[in-house]
């Protein structure tokens, strides 16, 4: 079923078109997905597909839109993303539509095929050398989500110190375990973030890229398209390029960890701009979170 389209977003869409086509008439605009953005599917009177992304109220206490443009553009030199048109300072994009696109789920991502595509496509992210300048560190940023939770008085779960001390006690593992070098990463591969189109995949959506470890991708797609052990195993070894060993499965799981203490601390801070729903996946992922320590401390 298509969203609804929001009127008051017309007027900025219509601005947009005309600010990069140079016409703002168009036979055709649909809502499509995304959590905090506003993004619309335009058809001009030429027949050209574009999308449209205009950024949800919000995101710009969470969203540095600089450092977004920067990921965004060295996804498109590399092939990675769709071919982008305009980024405003504000968030506000343009691309072209990608010819027959056909948007992932945890379904379809499940398929071999699609695996080895995922595993392709972080390969050539992470291994291209770059360095973007954006930082994305993940313990950072969950302090700057607490301090919005408490600032905007959203209640936190009663448990909630015990388990971030067994989260940093892990993190203490890993930190010795490994020389962890920062890559350019997505760091939020939804399903939805992966589009199949003129026979390849694309990765979409850049708001949260920035230097990490690049594991931390590994394992959010896996917990995004609820992988089992056996597509796990096929993402790491595609990945990897050899047999995961036991140190490999603990720094993914520990990833696992990381990326929805994280996501649930980002849901919190959404929740007084987004309600009950926020609420109810901030809650998904605290009780997943809780149930890869208990396997973490089970290796």
């Amino acid at each position: 079923m298509a969203r609804e389209i929001i009127t008051a977003d017309i007027a900025h869409v219509k601005a947009l078109l005309l600010k990069v086509l140079g016409s703002e008439e168009y036979c055709d605009i649909t809502r499509m997905g995304g959590l905090t953005n506003h993004t619309y599917k335009v058809t001009m009177a030429d027949g050209g597909e574009y999308v449209v992304r205009i950024p949800g109220e919000g995101t710009e206490e969470m969203i540095v839109r600089s450092d977004e443009m920067v990921s965004t553009k060295l996804a498109c030199d590399l092939g990675v993303d769709a071919e982008l048109l305009y980024f405003g300072e504000n968030g506000a994009k343009v691309t072209r539509f990608i010819p027959g696109a056909i948007t992932m789920s945890a379904e379809l991502l499940h398929q071999p095929r699609h695996i080895k595509q995922v595993a392709e496509i972080f390969r050539t992210m992470h291994h291209c050398g770059a360095d973007t300048g954006v930082p994305f560190e993940v313990f950072n940023m969950a302090e700057s989500y607490e301090k919005i939770i408490m600032d905007k008085n959203v209640p936190m779960f009663d448990d909630y110190q015990e388990v971030k001390a067994e989260v940093m006690k892990i993190k203490a593992e890993i930190d010795h375990a490994f020389e962890i070098k920062k890559v350019p990463c997505h760091n939020d591969p939804l399903c939805e973030n992966w589009v199949e189109g003129s026979g390849r995949m694309y990765l979409i959506d850049w708001e949260y890229a920035g230097m990490n470890d690049g594991m931390w991708d590994i394992a959010d797609v896996s917990i995004e398209a609820g992988f089992d052990n056996v597509c796990d195993n096929m993402l790491l070894r595609a990945y990897m390029g050899k047999e995961p060993d036991i140190m490999d499965e603990k720094h993914f799981l520990a990833s696992k960890i990381y990326v929805d203490y994280l996501w649930t601390l980002w849901a919190k801070a959404r929740v007084p701009y987004d309600g009950q729903p926020m609420e109810d996946w901030a809650v998904e992922r605290y009780t997943r979170m809780k149930s890869f320590i208990k396997a973490y401390k089970e290796i």
